[in-house]
């Protein structure tokens, strides 16, 4: 089994080429929480299986590092689309994901993805949690988005294990909870730090989490169109809204930088 390792502003994954061996649409799943092991495997926040399903099109599988299935992750279908120009020769593509088709078109390092409008778009309500009610809105950016905008001085080094956690799996959500998405304004730019449900804990950056935050802070007047996002990792992503947001398409460009590519030792694909 050969993989490459690619991260979107720091959300790292490692990617299969189902071209390659078409058994792996099969098979992969159950590996997918040893290959993710930080210490045990190789490490990463979820494993993606790129098939080519025609012409310059894409079908995408998903799994977060625990193992489940996921519908969408904005910066592994970016880094799909890096993978698969460089492999597969195509520059422009339409990625076939569970949450939509997504146009992709590869630039070098940059990628940018033309999204359809959110979905299960929620007003502002207070969640409580942490001895205190949290402003917040839900919405759906091919997975379930809570956006949390704080004013925090220490915004960087905040301490999220205790609120994200309640947060994210908290009582008045919709079964099956949410990611959760603390923004801040920063300057011309936005400040996005991300908690992420099956991976249970603060990724370097959530592509559609970003993509939530951007939405809504332009509803909120706060920024222009295109938006400017800083992440965890200090990479940026530029979004761009193609209608009055937040309920509207948008296009999402970023960095999805290869890390490594190699093949994984028969004695971990038999590990108990």
């Amino acid at each position: 089994m050969r993989f490459a390792k690619l991260h979107g502003a720091g959300n790292d994954f490692l990617v299969f080429d189902g071209s390659q061996d078409p058994a792996l649409e099969s098979t992969l799943a159950d590996l997918v929480p040893r290959l993710c092991d930080r210490r045990l495997g190789i490490g990463a926040d979820g494993v993606l299986l790129a098939i080519p399903s025609g012409k310059a099109i894409l079908r995408l599988g998903y799994w977060n590092a625990d193992g489940s299935p996921a519908l969408f992750c904005a910066n592994g279908t970016r880094c799909a689309a890096r993978f698969v120009a460089e492999r597969w020769q195509w520059p422009g593509m339409t990625i076939v994901t569970g949450f939509a088709e997504i146009p992709a078109v590869v630039e070098g390092e940059l990628v940018t993805l033309e999204l359809p409008a959110p979905t299960s778009i929620a007003p502002w309500r207070g969640f409580p949690a942490e001895g205190g009610t949290y402003r917040s809105r839900y919405l759906t950016v091919g997975v379930p988005q809570l956006v949390v905008p704080v004013e925090w001085r220490d915004f960087w080094r905040h301490d999220l294990s205790g609120l994200a956690p309640v947060l994210r799996s908290h009582p008045d959500l919709p079964p099956g909870g949410a990611n959760v998405s603390f923004m801040q304004r920063d300057g011309d730019e936005l400040a996005v730090r991300s908690w992420e449900r099956g991976i249970e804990g603060e990724t370097l950056s959530c592509g559609s989490g970003d993509v939530a935050c951007a939405l809504i802070a332009l509803a909120e007047g706060w920024h222009s169109s295109p938006i400017s996002v800083r992440t965890a990792s200090g990479r940026t992503l530029m979004i761009e809204a193609q209608a009055e947001p937040p309920q509207c398409p948008s296009r999402l460009t970023g960095p999805a930088e290869w890390v490594a590519e190699g093949e994984i030792a028969a004695e971990l694909l038999a590990a108990p």
